[in-house]
């Protein structure tokens, strides 16, 4: 696999890591054999370190550190909460405007984690695929922002204001999935780290941006708008 480096310096390498595109094993995906961590450190000939993850159905900005001194710095400022990212999604039903989902999540020890996003509605798109009780199926184009860090938080949170995410698994909606799965072969899931951006050396700001999957696009094309994407 030849991954899309989207950003490289002597400290920092970004990629824009593709749908299903685990970052490093783990104990929770035994079937996966290819991860974003040893294909970068073979496409590169060198160590490569995390300093953030994405879910393996999430695609886009994803950074390594080139050091683990950078690695360590940077994973402190993530941490915080210093490090911003965008993200862009397909959801079910119109979402109009914008607002802050304030639900507290609990993480798999049980603990309860405070929990925001912050969320924009882009697009809104309306296909006469009739669903339900419904005759036609609402999707909208939405720009995600979470202020905090917390496992799946956006899928969650998707679901909570009962717009889930297309093609999310366990967290959205079986009949849009099953649907979008037979009516057009699509099975992934519909959310995109687009933007990654902090302060970096010398106070300066750091901002990456990756340009969302081939199978996205296609999703927007299928939905007949123009989503600016």
């Amino acid at each position: 696999m030849q991954l899309e480096i989207i950003y490289k310096d002597e400290n920092l390498v970004a990629i824009n890591k593709p749908h299903g595109l685990l970052v490093h094993r783990t104990k929770m995906a035994t079937d996966a054999k290819v991860f974003a961590l040893q294909e970068l450190r073979d496409q590169l000939g060198q160590f490569v370190y995390p300093i953030h993850r994405l879910d393996r159905k999430t695609s886009g900005v994803l950074i390594f550190a080139l050091n683990k001194e950078v690695q360590r710095n940077l994973s402190i400022q993530f941490q915080e909460g210093k490090i911003n990212k965008t993200y862009k999604a397909i959801v079910r039903g119109h979402l109009n405007g914008s607002g802050i989902i304030d639900y507290d999540l609990t993480n798999d020890r049980g603990t309860v984690q405070s929990a925001i996003t912050y969320y924009n509605a882009l697009n809104h798109f309306e296909i006469n695929v009739p669903l339900g009780k419904h005759k036609t199926s609402r999707y909208t184009l939405v720009e995600l922002k979470p202020e905090t860090g917390r496992f799946h938080q956006l899928r969650k949170h998707m679901s909570h204001i009962f717009h889930p995410i297309i093609g999310d698994r366990p967290h959205g909606c079986n009949k849009q999935n099953r649907m979008w799965k037979e009516e057009f072969e699509m099975t992934s899931m519909m959310l995109h780290a687009e933007r990654v951006w902090f302060e970096y050396e010398d106070g300066k700001t750091f901002s990456v941006s990756a340009t969302e999957s081939d199978e996205m696009t296609r999703v927007v094309d299928l939905l007949g708008g123009d989503a600016g994407l």
